[in-house]
């Protein structure tokens, strides 16, 4: 926030909600489909793509890189990707996308000269290391700053010689399902494409990784999901321990990006702060997005959730019930899931969610530092927080130049008067114009 900003007034809810909320294409999906489109035998066409700070950083990563990205559809909002060799030397901008900071990267490798990445200062913070070991294990050349644990940060220079070994290599992806997708997505291009072992003692977001083999096998890549000792993964099996991509060609084509599921979340959550229904069109029945778990969650928390017609529907009475829920592999919601609590009526605990001190902000620290600040009783555990309930009151609220946490604030805005949050554009990392949909959900003007 600059000196001449005000925090922006969080409104109150004055009436149940009666609202549809159309919500911008997935920025987990898009920016996937955006690399691949990067690798791709001939052009790809992206429908209804998100346009937000995160995916406009990936657009320019791939630009800087050689690749052709133009407006597209009758509208311009489209996309037309057309590839082409990767080039260096070039300078991308990673701003505070983990996509593009983990990503790009493994597809920097690949160009024919060096690549130089760097961010926002918080981005220098956010852990690097697996994926920049696991390239140079795998053939790559990369320079690297190091935090103050010797671990690789940015900036970082790829020194790319146009192609990379590939092959089998180790990850400890513990701290973020992003290394093992960076490491995925860039493996059709590798010479022996990649086979590649979680080694870690736990794998967050699962459901982030299995979006990624998804969109792989959609492109024609062939992708093998393996247990610890070779064997097809199998229904019912916690998870996967390796993954084999083969090498071979990326298709191009038409692809139509799904609604951003988890940046649903929010305006979800308000029918069952204020009452009343909000819907949201085109939720797809079948998904890998983690979001399509708020379905469980709001269920739980005191909703009546109904999906009918493509769209889901979310009906409250203005009661949330409290929740003991394990999100280690939906961790994105937690700020949605943690505002919900922080207005129940019951005590709630949040587990699973100990690799959340890694993301944008430390959102462990965030959500119990800002729920105490308005008055709320909220502690951090090992993998976790705790929530008990307790009058709030109104306050500034800080965003940590997290989106989520922006979102998290404008929900207990909702119940609770004066409510001010710090920094609300940070919302335009996943959202265009969330202030202009938030109030548009509760019928009054921006």
């Amino acid at each position: 926030m600059t000196l001449t900003e005000e925090p922006w007034p969080a409104p109150t809810a004055t009436r149940p909600l009666d609202a549809v909320v159309d919500v911008p294409g997935s920025k987990s999906l898009t920016n996937r489909y955006l690399v691949l489109a990067a690798l791709a035998a001939g052009p790809t066409e992206l429908v209804r793509p998100l346009h937000s700070r995160d995916s406009a950083l990936m657009v320019g990563a791939l630009r800087a890189l050689g690749t052709t990205v133009e407006p597209a559809g009758d509208d311009g909002a489209d996309l037309l990707v057309t590839p082409g060799p990767l080039r260096g030397p070039a300078e991308v901008d990673c701003g505070l996308a983990g996509t593009v900071m983990r990503f790009v990267p493994a597809l920097a490798v690949l160009a024919d000269g060096e690549v130089r990445l760097d961010g926002d200062p918080r981005a220098r913070q956010r852990p690097m290391a697996p994926v920049v070991e696991a390239l140079r294990d795998l053939g790559a050349r990369i320079d690297a700053a190091t935090d103050e644990t010797g671990e690789a940060v940015l900036p970082l220079t790829v020194h790319g010689t146009g192609s990379l070994p590939g092959g089998a290599v180790d990850v400890d992806a513990s701290a973020s399902s992003q290394f093992v997708s960076a490491l995925l997505l860039a493996a059709p291009a590798y010479d022996a494409g990649i086979d590649l072992r979680h080694t870690g003692p736990t794998l967050p977001s699962l459901p982030h990784i299995d979006m990624t083999v998804a969109v792989l096998r959609e492109r024609g890549v062939v992708v093998e999901e393996l247990t610890e000792d070779g064997r097809p993964a199998g229904p019912g099996e916690w998870a996967p321990a390796r993954w084999r991509v083969h090498p071979g060609p990326v298709a191009g084509g038409r692809v139509v990006v799904e609604p951003d599921l988890s940046n649903a979340g929010p305006f979800l959550a308000a029918a069952l702060v204020a009452g009343g229904t909000v819907r949201v069109p085109r939720w797809p029945a079948v998904t890998t997005q983690a979001g399509d778990g708020l379905r469980e969650l709001l269920t739980r928390l005191g909703g009546a959730v109904v999906l009918e017609d493509g769209a889901l529907a979310v009906t409250g009475d203005g009661h949330v019930r409290g929740i003991d829920a394990d999100l280690h592999d939906v961790g994105e919601l937690a700020p949605t899931v943690a505002a919900l609590c922080a207005l129940a009526e019951e005590p709630s605990r949040l587990r699973g969610i100990a690799h959340l001190r890694g993301h944008e902000t430390d959102r462990l620290a965030a959500i119990v530092t800002e729920i105490t600040r308005l008055g709320g009783v909220a502690r951090e555990t090992e993998d976790g927080v705790e929530i008990e309930p307790a009058p709030l009151h109104g306050g500034v609220v800080e965003t940590y130049h997290d989106h989520r946490m922006a979102t998290f604030a404008a929900i207990l805005g909702l119940r609770v008067p004066d409510v001010r949050v710090v920094d609300v554009a940070t919302t335009a990392k996943t959202l265009p114009d969330f202030p202009a949909m938030w109030h548009a959900m509760l019928g009054s003007r921006s």
